[in-house]
């Protein structure tokens, strides 16, 4: 903390001092000018970020220094220009920890790149940029990090405001599939985070993972990239060479290029990094997953994970350039896993495969929502990424549905042990139709346990037994994905009546009080013909 003061009374001195491009030293500090409005300092000790000069105006808060995590303690740090880039390198004295930043002329931007040969305490590994919240007051998706004026109710990162509205920095989050820029704005200037091309390969979780991206407090903005974390974890973390990545300044409202160019890495010896020369691809065409859902495709292995949408006219793709190796494929029908297959990636050519969804077209007597990975065609699923389930805006939990007449925004897309109720389905069944038939339900996420339980008149399912344990607070945190557990029940005809028939929805599992209880998240159910 001493060192950051001293850093900031330093500036202080020489706030309007410019120069051309370059790196200049003193003995507690690196000062990059980028010749492009931006210039910033580094902590010598630390490798801190402690300034950040954007046209005159001061960004960096002042309380705490942006870094990776909360810091990385006592470092080694060396400065220097390579090829005409200005380059610094911290190696933490502690931590499994490398970070990179690099500056490039002209550009109101730090490229950045994290290399880690372990897990980090406390297991996650995120870039920090402490801002001024005076300066840029709006985070990532308005105010749903914001937590001023708020109090604390779960834990120590949800809020409630006294408009009965709910904050939380876990409200921030976007697919990483769909989080290539994020960033937090003021009247002059925003703050950006971009995460191009390969930046996630080595990050863990997925196309669809999601996680931290701001938080709005009364001293400091909170600008993330989340790289890593134990926040609803579905396997373990990667390691190597996280990034490229990019923390750019702009006039407010403009965003930097989604395809920012980063190949300059190439000649400035990271360790970690792959260029493009030492990467292949895959390509072909995805097919059987119906028009209205998105076509994925996800390669992944211990090493590395890449994806791609296919194209909506022809199923055609193309992955990122990957690593070499051997790579689990999957297709997606939006988030919902629909076949698996293998392929080898070699260094400097493209292979080609395609793939097909094996997903059975059963037919029905009634569905409710889409098997598609996602709740957000069910009640309240298009909140819950943004709000606590307790938030005044969200409708009522539990209830009733009433097939034919009821759509599929009536049914509640979460159920609890202690809270909300069960869910009572009507549907009508003709005399032919009373036969065996079975009972499907799909759900995305679980919370201490918890998996349906079901009842149809005198006949109750058998328990399916607890799914998979993710330790991690899901829905309250606006997550709805884990590993996606889909229950199947033979119902015997027994169970049914001619016209009026009801099933009773559940819940079976453990938990504490109320919105902490056991939980599962929807995706879809559905009697099979």
């Amino acid at each position: 903390m001493r060192s950051f003061m001293r850093a900031a009374a330093g500036l202080a001195i020489c706030q309007t001092c410019y120069a051309a491009f370059g790196l200049t030293s003193t003995s507690s500090r690196y000062t990059v000018d980028t010749d492009g409005g931006l210039v910033f300092q580094v902590s010598r000790s630390t490798g801190d970020i402690t300034s950040l000069l954007y046209n005159g105006v001061e960004y960096q808060g002042t309380t705490k220094a942006s870094a990776i995590n909360s810091g990385l303690g006592t470092s080694t740090v060396t400065g220097e220009t390579v090829n005409g880039y200005v380059k610094i390198t911290v190696k933490a004295g502690t931590l499994p920890v490398t970070h990179y930043f690099i500056a490039r002329p002209k550009e109101a931007t730090i490229y950045m790149a994290t290399y880690i040969t372990g897990e980090v305490d406390p297991g996650e590994l995120r870039w920090l940029a402490r801002l001024k919240t005076s300066e840029l007051p709006t985070g990532v998706h308005g105010n749903v990090g914001d937590t001023r004026g708020c109090d604390a109710f779960e834990g120590k990162d949800t809020f409630k405001c006294s408009n009965g509205e709910t904050r939380c920095k876990m409200y921030t989050s976007d697919r990483f599939i769909d989080d290539v820029v994020h960033g937090v704005s003021g009247s002059k200037t925003s703050v950006w985070m971009s995460m191009p091309g390969v930046a996630y390969e080595t990050s863990a979780g997925g196309p669809f993972m999601r996680d931290i991206n701001s938080q709005t407090t009364s001293s400091d903005q909170e600008l993330y990239w989340y790289m890593n974390s134990g926040h609803v974890r579905t396997e373990p973390w990667r390691l190597g060479l996280m990034g490229p990545y990019a923390m750019s300044f702009t006039a407010a409202g403009a965003s930097p290029s989604e395809n920012l160019n980063t190949s300059f890495f190439d000649g400035l010896s990271i360790q970690g990094y792959v260029p493009s020369s030492g990467r292949g691809s895959v390509s072909g065409k995805a097919a059987g997953v119906p028009s209205k859902f998105e076509a994925v495709v996800h390669w992944h292995n211990a090493d590395a994970q890449y994806w791609t949408k296919a194209a909506a006219s022809d199923g055609s793709f193309e992955s990122p350039p990957m690593k070499p190796g051997l790579y689990t494929m999957k297709l997606y029908k939006g988030e919902f896993l629909v076949t698996t297959d293998l392929v080898t990636v070699t260094a400097g050519q493209s292979a080609t495969k395609d793939i097909t969804s094996k997903e059975a077209n059963t037919s029905v007597i009634w569905r409710i929502g889409d098997f598609d990975g996602r709740p957000m065609d069910l009640k309240n699923g298009d909140k819950i990424e943004r709000m606590h389930p307790s938030d005044v805006r969200m409708g009522s939990w539990g209830g009733s549905f009433t097939v034919g007449s009821s759509s599929a925004k009536d049914m509640p897309m979460a159920l609890w042990s202690k809270q909300g109720g069960t869910v009572a389905i009507n549907f009508s069944l003709t005399q032919g139709q009373l036969k065996q038939h079975v009972l499907r339900i799909g759900t995305t996420l679980s919370f201490k346990t918890g998996r349906p339980s079901v009842k149809i008149g005198s006949w109750t399912g058998t328990d399916p037994g607890a799914p998979k344990l993710i330790d991690s607070r899901g829905i309250t945190r606006g997550a709805y994905r884990g590993y996606g557990e889909v229950y199947t029940w033979t119902v015997p005809a027994t169970a049914f009546t001619s016209g009026s028939n009801t099933l009773t929805l559940g819940i079976s599992g453990n938990g504490d009080a109320t919105w902490l209880s056991a939980n599962y998240i929807l995706d879809a159910l559905e009697l099979q013909d």
